[in-house]
Formats: C-alpha cells, structure tokens, sequence
C-alpha cells in the first residue's frame, strides 16, 4: 500500500510540471475568426489546479461599475443552474457528477485527481430547491426543496403545467402550477438519455422550443477523443429533438463534443449552445465556442476542430466528415468550460447590452495559467455576435488564484436581473443595474 499511494503524487507533481514554461495569454483566439495556433502534442498536458475557498462572509465577485451584485441564495448544496418563474421564485439545480469513471490510463488517475481538488467540499444536494424572495429585497428568505433524491440532475424548463428535469440519464416531467412549493408525485419518465456505466460529460442541458412543443437536450461525449473506442460514444456528443408528450427522440445536430447552455436567441428563435471542446494538443487549443445550431449540422467532433481542423489522433481518419463540419459562430477562448448561456431580452441594463449574450465560464483545469472563471458578455446585432468578449462578472478567482467561486448556469429573472449558479461558492448570485440618472450617457 506504501508503493500505492507514491505513485499517484508522483505522477501528480509529473502532470502538474508538464510544461513548466508559463503560456501568454490567449490572445487572438477569441472571436468570430480565432487565430489558432498549431496543435501540440504531450505525455502530459499543462494542469493547474485552482484550490476552492469559496467567498468570505461579506465577499461578492466583481461587476462592472453601474451594476451591483447580491448574494440571492447562500448556504447551497452545488447550484449548478437556475431557472427563474414568472411569479418571481427561482427554482436552483443542485448537482454533482456520478461515480467516478473507471481508470483505463495512468494519466486518467492525473486528470481525476487534478479535477477533483477543484470541487466544492460540499456534497452535492442532487436536488431541485425554489427559492423565493418574499419581502422584495433581492434575496431568498424561503429555501424550499421541490425535488429530491435525483441522478445528477442538470437541465430543466417548463412548458405549461409541466416542468421537465434532464437527469445524466432521463428526461422527467413533473406536474407542477407556479407558486406551488411542492411537488405531488415521482413524476413520469419522458425518455432515457445516454448514461452510465461510464459517464464522462453527465451534464444534460435541456431548453423548449418557443412553442413548447419540442424539446432540446444536450449530450456530450463519453470522452476526450474517442480514446475509449467509438462504440463508447453510441448517442453521444450532439443534441437531440424531443418531443415531450410521447418521448420520441430525433438527432438534431452531431459533431459537438459537449454542448451547454441551450437556448433559443429571443430576436430569432434560432438555438443556440456553447461548447466545451477537446483537451491535450494545446494549452491554447481547443477555444469552447459559441454557435447556432442548424437542423442536421455537423460541428467536427472528433475528426476535427473549429471547422476542418483535423485531430490527427483519430483513426481511422475521416476526410468525408472533415468536410462538411461546420465552422462555429464565435470562439470564447481556450479551455473556459462554458456551460451557462442567456439572451438578454430586457432593458433593465442599458442599451449596450441588450440583446447580447452572458456565458457562464466555469474555468479551466487543463492550463498552467487558468482561463474562464467569470460570467462573460458578447454583444449581438442582427442575431450574430457583433463584438469582442467583455468580462462581466469576475472575482472568482482570488490573488493566489484559489477559486472563491465557479460559476455555471445563468439566467435573467422577470425584473431583468442576472441569476448565476455557483457550484464552488455554493450560492446563486444576482447582479442588477442601477437607475441611469436624467441625461446621463448609455454605453
């Protein structure tokens, strides 16, 4: 047992110190025309693990000046999305993985325990919680469990009187009327959705139509690059069509080996999705994006990346598939972990960023110098990204790049304000705008 325990803190100090040298900043790989440097290959690839801390008592992350953030719900069990209600309550997706995947590699041992210490020491709540503000000051006084005991719940929407979750491997609907703070039932299973044994991505997003009469769910893949075979990735990495009374299941778009935050853009109706894309060529490579999905597309996964990149590590090669892969909308940089993403349709902050886009980055693993951790803002016109990536929320790392946070799914309630899912600082933050004073300038 001695020998046992040396050798994963051996091989740990070996992946931490893969690459020694300190990489610039991504600079460039943002954007509707990255540029992508060539691909790398390693024994190893760059790690850096960001220590969770959370936030003191009395610390927020970072706005930008004009906007103030509260803490709305504190004490949680790892939010990881929320879902706001019209009468104001929020319903909180608390959510851990599933059991570990099973070690085929030495380096597999390395990824788990690099990814591991960067998890909230709080054991998930695998629950669905309603929060309600009922005094009007902004922050949760009621906290409220709808539903317990789920498997690694994610996704959810509702659509009429139904309010469906995407667990790692279900799709449930739950008879529910806004304002009830329970839920009578176990609910009634709309479909199975690719699980375990192994369940590499388990996170299923999961967004409705305008109306209501389909559903998307998203899939990732059962790896990094097809390493465990591709019989392995039987459903994976795409998004499937829905429809939510018989259960039936249609592929929608392949080729996206892990997409987020569906949503469909309000000036449209067109879906969208962000994407966390492959690991080990590249401290650099590959940018998580952000797309329109087009019925039928192929986005490249795993024959290659951004377009018709090709990942020499997949065989046997597909010249074929290469070709019709389509190029992403807009490059969020390397290796972010983008899993949160909301439109936003109302005023509340200010012409600059009406209608444009707040992604949810929740950070890196896979780079000695971390990327992401922060909500992120594009800005849109004419339904397509329209200018660069400004960060919106920040703080979530602190000055020994412990993370206080890492946030997840985001969302804007009925008043405007923007809902964030913390899994790491175990809250769900509010950010709102202030009043511009009479005559004053809008960005």
């Amino acid at each position: 047992m001695k020998h046992a325990a040396i050798v994963p803190a051996t091989l740990l100090a070996l992946g931490l110190s893969a690459c020694s040298a300190a990489p610039s900043a991504p600079k460039g790989q943002e954007g509707a025309r990255p540029d992508l440097p060539s691909a790398q290959q390693y024994l190893l690839p760059p790690m850096k693990i960001t220590t969770p801390v959370g936030f003191a008592d009395g610390q927020t992350p970072t706005v930008p000046a004009g906007f103030t953030i509260t803490e709305f719900a504190g004490r949680m069990k790892g939010p990881r999305n929320v879902y706001p209600l019209p009468n104001g309550d929020v319903l909180a997706v608390e959510a851990g993985g599933p059991a570990p995947e099973p070690v085929t590699r030495p380096k597999d041992l390395i990824f788990s325990l690099v990814k591991g210490k960067a998890h909230s020491l709080v054991k998930p709540g695998n629950r669905i919680v309603l929060l309600r503000d009922t005094n009007g000051d902004g922050k949760a006084d009621a906290q409220v469990v709808l539903i317990d005991k789920l498997h690694s719940p994610f996704g959810i929407v509702m659509v009429g009187n139904g309010l469906f979750i995407a667990e790692t491997d279900r799709i449930m609907r739950y008879t529910y009327t806004v304002g009830q703070t329970s839920v009578a039932g176990t609910g009634t299973l709309v479909t199975l959705l690719p699980g375990g044994p192994i369940d590499h991505h388990w996170t299923k997003s999961l967004t409705a139509s305008p109306d209501g009469s389909k559903l998307y769910v998203g899939i990732g893949s059962n790896s990094n690059i097809v390493e465990r075979g591709i019989s392995a990735e039987q459903d994976r990495a795409r998004i499937w069509e829905v429809d939510p009374v018989t259960g039936a299941t249609r592929i929608y778009a392949t080729g996206l080996r892990n997409p987020n935050g569906l949503t469909f853009q309000p000036a449209t109706g067109k879906l969208w999705t962000v994407v966390n894309e492959r690991d080990e060529i590249g401290q650099n490579l590959v940018p998580d994006y952000m797309t329109s999905v087009s019925d039928g597309g192929f986005y490249g996964w795993p024959w290659s990346w951004y377009g018709n990149h090709v990942d020499i590590r997949v065989k046997p090669a597909r010249p074929d598939m290469v070709a019709k892969a389509i190029v992403p909308d807009f490059a969020l940089g390397p290796h972010v972990a983008a899993l949160g993403l909301a439109f936003n349709s109302a005023a509340a902050f200010g012409a600059h960023y009406a209608g444009g886009a707040f992604i949810g980055e929740h950070g890196s693993w896979n780079r000695t110098v971390p990327n992401g951790y922060q909500v992120a803002f594009v800005p849109f016109s004419n339904g397509k990204p329209s200018g660069k990536i400004e960060p919106f929320v920040t703080g979530f790392l602190d000055a020994n790049q412990h993370a206080r946070g890492r946030p997840v799914g985001v969302a804007f309630d009925r008043t405007g304000a923007l809902l964030i899912a913390d899994d790491v600082g175990n809250a769900v933050w509010r950010v709102t705008a202030a009043a511009p004073s009479p005559g004053s300038p809008v960005r």
